[in-house]
């Protein structure tokens, strides 16, 4: 793992390369005295500003959704790995004409995790087939972290319904590119990791939390938490795959020790179906 030798070494992704990276051509961007300081990416991409980036970003997402009527959303986080069944059992095929057999070890992995993918979409369909017909303001969307796996599911479930949904998508050096499913119009790209945890809680009227890897186990804490400390209203939070679930948290420890209550516990749910997580929901705020 990459290491930090020099304590003033900075340790924060850097905007501006990351913005040379992404650019679509190869012209360089050059600082410039003359140009206006809101036209000046050169000067926008400071240290210094770090703070006008940091409004921006709270304040783009922001205004692009209420433009466009996202003001109630339910967030499904999941693994960014977990493939579409279709192309899970292209490359089981595909590793069974092989002898590689961590190829085929990871293959059949693939095609067992997929069954996740199809729940994930089925959701997604449920919450767009009872959303579409409502008045604006009772509309449910879905809102994603716009990557692939059990992201790309749920945005395209509710696309394949015709419904408008949101992708916050985040700048990394691996693994998380914009799936095609998102609204053109509500695929946000994020830099700051606070910012997008932030859009996330904001409209949030419940989270599904399929399984996942660190970045799910983060959202889905960070939910937890804010909940837990009243910081935030109360909303569904719900764990799509028991088994999963408990297999990863023991959470009579937790209370065994003392570090949480017996009654925090009443704050998850555990499903095994798209339609007992959408009944969850549909419980909890009367619908």
């Amino acid at each position: 793992m990459e290491q930090t030798q020099d304590l003033s070494e900075d340790r924060l992704a850097n905007a501006w390369a990351e913005l040379h990276a992404l650019s679509t051509d190869t012209t360089p961007l050059r600082p410039d005295a003359n140009r206006l300081a809101f036209a000046d990416p050169e000067f926008l991409l400071r240290r210094e500003t770090r703070g006008l980036r940091i409004q921006l970003e709270m304040l783009k997402p922001e205004i692009d959704q209420q433009a466009q009527g996202i003001e109630n959303t339910i967030v499904v986080f999941g693994s960014a790995r977990f493939p579409a069944p279709e192309q899970a059992e292209a490359a089981l095929k595909l590793a069974e004409e092989g002898d590689d057999e961590a190829a085929l070890t990871l293959a059949r992995r693939h095609v067992r995790n997929a069954q996740y993918y199809d729940q994930a979409r089925l959701f997604a369909r449920i919450v767009a087939g009872y959303s579409n017909p409502r008045p604006s303001a009772e509309q449910l969307f879905i809102c994603t972290g716009g990557g692939p796996g059990i992201m790309e599911a749920a945005n395209r479930g509710a696309q394949e319904m015709g419904a408008l949904t949101v992708g916050l998508n985040i700048v990394l050096p691996h693994e998380q590119g914009s799936n095609p499913y998102i609204s053109p119009s509500l695929n946000f790209k994020f830099h700051y990791f606070a910012l997008r945890k932030m859009h996330f809680m904001m409209r949030a009227k419940a989270l599904v939390a399929f399984p996942g890897g660190f970045g799910t186990l983060d959202e889905l804490f960070e939910v937890i938490t804010l909940v837990q400390t009243k910081k935030a209203k109360p909303v569904p939070i719900i764990l799509f795959g028991t088994e999963y679930w408990k297999r990863l948290f023991n959470f009579d420890v937790m209370i065994e020790e003392g570090a949480i209550s017996p009654q925090d516990l009443n704050l998850i749910q555990y499903v095994d179906e798209p339609q007992a997580a959408w009944d969850a929901i549909k419980n909890f705020y009367e619908l």
